[in-house]
């Protein structure tokens, strides 16, 4: 028999580390609000064009 999980979780900040948060909250059955003060998701890899150490472009 499998547990469900009841409830919900606010996940403030989308960044990398709240996206991530909010998909494993989710994953555990809990219903998710992501909350981000800015217009869009990302946090501050969305401002990095290129990631070390292989230089590729992140978008």
């Amino acid at each position: 028999m499998t547990k469900k999980t009841i409830g919900s979780v606010m996940v403030v900040g989308s960044g990398i580390a709240g996206m991530q948060s909010a998909l494993d909250l989710a994953n555990s059955g809990y219903y998710v609000y992501l909350l981000e003060k800015s217009a869009a998701i990302g946090g501050m890899m969305s401002e990095l064009d290129k990631t070390f150490p292989t230089n590729d472009c992140a978008m």
